[in-house]
């Protein structure tokens, strides 16, 4: 590799200090501001904005690298103002007096004169006068590499319509470094729906060598255009988010944490209605979804934190997409507690989506021939079978089987009450409707007013008993359940040692351990809500949970840790056969509880068929 060497021979006066072209300064300033053609056009749609436009064509060809046009129903410029606009520097958007105070997309004056020093750029533009209506005379100027031409009339409507074609021809070097057109083509299209999603009021199109794009009308609700760019399936799985706190407010709307995605692609986030890509608040995202999501998902959300432009710096680097903030905790603070808390208000609910793809996988497996009929089953008596859908986790009168089922609100033809049939209509109307059945141990098949619900008994049961952990410990009084006779549970000797350390954490949650020589710890007490469980598995792995925390976690993230990982002990197994009032009491809990609609790993614990689509998956309809 080469090394840079200063040279150390006597003074040449050929490397005086002497100041640079006006075009080499702006075919510099230009590899920061236009680093590709998306950049170009989100300068050049930014300024139409800037403008008070409310309808923005963008054409390009060649993925941006022979054409771009950005053509809008703005303000306009003057024939004086024209040759200005070259200028670097020259900017009407602020007086240069104070950077904070910035109202406006564009400030620093940077990104015409940046594109036309690597371009051939036309710029025509007719003023709108207020009041008085427009200018006599539309007005054109042209650039070439930097070399700015004679200002001369032109004909045009209103507006103002910049064209650069033949982006970097000036510096040949930059084009190596442009991906394929298909990529270039799509970074514009990404820029220009950022932009399309700060301004709903504002119409938008984008045209690419005679293909339309993307089109969005003038006039759209913010979810609405959310929908025309992140999917109507968001639209369906989206809660609104609004919050204020201390001069911040925050709105939008976040999927709910079933409806993820496999990256981040599917997040906007906007300061002062400007798309900007921040760590703080993807960090704050992030740490708002931690106890939904599994890992290596997504969120998919669009949310818009408006501020005084006095409490946030976006003068930080020329592109605009990065901003800092006075007070970034108050930010984060209120993004966490804004998600959580619509988070929670959702309840039980799980995204539409979940069942939808239950039903692709349906109606994507072979359609075999049906299997021959061999005749008619024996099957067991009725008594028989309810005795056995009726047994419970643990020994339970079998003789109250038949009462139970019907004091629940089930019947069957055989049991036929017209007390049973009026709470079993109740049961129907609630969100998560009355069980039927227990299938393979494993599933409670519920039935809706509308359809089918189908739970997964584990999942659910976890993240209720982890909800009812994490509210013990927000009390500070999560009860205790002595064990008749304490457990010494045998472990590495730095497991033992970090669980003894962690034993006034565990105690918050109702779990009394202490150390016991080298090697082992004693439990003198569980969580009373985790009911009987193996204590040796549930220390080792919250030893191992403890191992992977390590001390870089809040002492809150490592609590939840061990709540979570506690919860999967004592929540119901898949396998474990379930009475028709234990089914019916975890559905209910699962209405009341919120976050139910997914475990503690981010899966999710029920999928609901709709009855209109079972009937599509069996062509009834």
């Amino acid at each position: 590799m080469t090394a840079l060497k200063h040279k150390t021979e006597a003074p040449d006066d050929s490397l005086s200090i002497r100041r640079l072209p006006e075009a080499a300064i702006n075919r510099i300033a230009a590899g920061e501001v236009v680093e590709r053609p998306a950049a170009a056009v989100k300068e050049l749609v930014e300024n139409a904005l800037d403008a008070g436009a409310r309808q923005i064509d963008v054409t390009i060809a060649d993925g941006g690298r022979s054409l771009i046009r950005v053509a809008d129903d703005g303000r306009g410029m003057t024939s004086d103002e024209l040759p200005l606009a070259l200028e670097r520097h020259a900017t009407s958007k602020t007086d240069g007096e104070d950077l904070l105070d910035i109202h406006s997309f564009g400030f620093r004056g940077e990104a015409l004169p940046s594109i036309a020093a690597v371009s051939r750029l036309t710029l025509a533009s007719r003023r709108l006068h207020g009041s008085s209506g427009l200018a006599a005379q539309a007005w054109e100027i042209t650039v070439s590499g930097g070399a700015i031409g004679e200002l001369r009339p032109t004909a045009l409507g209103s507006g103002t319509v910049v064209e650069a074609r033949d982006l970097f021809f000036a510096t040949p070097a930059r084009l190596k470094f442009l991906k394929s057109d298909r990529a270039e083509t799509q970074a514009v299209s990404e820029v220009l729906k950022r932009l399309a999603m700060a301004a709903p009021e504002v119409g938008f199109t984008l045209v690419d060598s005679g293909r339309t794009l993307f089109r969005a009308p003038a006039g759209d609700h913010r979810l609405a255009r959310l929908a025309r760019i992140m999917g109507r399936e968001f639209e369906d799985n989206a809660l609104p988010i609004e919050a204020e706190r201390e001069g911040l407010r925050l709105t939008g709307f976040a999927g709910l944490p079933t409806y993820h995605r496999g990256a981040a692609s599917h997040q906007f986030l906007f300061v002062n209605n400007r798309p900007v890509r921040d760590k703080l608040l993807v960090g704050a995202v992030r740490g708002a979804y931690s106890d939904f999501l599994p890992k290596e998902r997504h969120p998919a959300l669009a949310l818009y934190l408006d501020l005084d432009p006095q409490r946030v710096d976006v003068n930080v680097h020329p592109a605009k997409t990065e901003v800092r903030f006075r007070d970034a905790g108050l930010v984060r603070g209120l993004i966490i507690g804004a998600l959580k808390h619509a988070l929670a208000e959702a309840g039980h609910r799980a995204s539409t989506t979940v069942g939808l793809g239950a039903l692709g996988r349906f109606a994507s497996a072979p359609r075999g021939d049906a299997p021959a009929y061999r005749g008619r089953p024996t099957a067991p008596g009725l008594q028989e079978q309810l005795r056995a859908f009726q047994a419970p986790f643990s020994a339970q009168d079998q003789d109250g089987a038949q009462e139970a089922l019907l004091n629940e609100g089930w019947s069957t033809r055989e049991f036929d009450d017209p007390a049973s049939h009026e709470l079993e209509t109740q049961a129907v109307g609630l969100p998560l409707g009355v069980p039927r059945a227990q299938i393979h141990e494993t599933y409670i098949v519920s039935q809706t007013a509308d359809g089918i619900v189908v739970v997964d008994q584990h999942a659910a049961h976890e993240r209720l008993v982890y909800e009812r952990l994490k509210r013990g410990l927000a009390s500070a009084d999560a009860p205790a359940q002595a064990l008749l006779t304490p457990e010494i549970v045998e472990l590495d000797p730095v497991d033992a040692e970090r669980i003894a350390a962690a034993s006034a954490e565990l105690a918050r949650l109702g779990l009394e351990v202490e150390g016991f020589g080298v090697g082992a710890v004693c439990v003198r007490a569980t969580p009373a809500t985790l009911g009987t469980p193996d204590v040796a598995q549930m220390i080792r792995d919250l030893a191992d949970d403890l191992s992977e925390l390590g001390a870089a976690h809040s002492l809150e993230a490592r609590l939840e840790a061990v709540c979570s990982s506690m919860a999967c002990h004592g929540s119901v197994r898949a396998g474990r056969r379930l009475s028709a009032a234990e089914m019916h009491a975890l559905l209910r809990e699962m209405e009341a509880t919120p976050h139910s609609g997914q475990c503690n790993h981010g899966r999710p614990t029920y999928v609901t068929l709709k009855l209109a689509d079972l009937e599509k998956l069996f062509e009834r309809a």
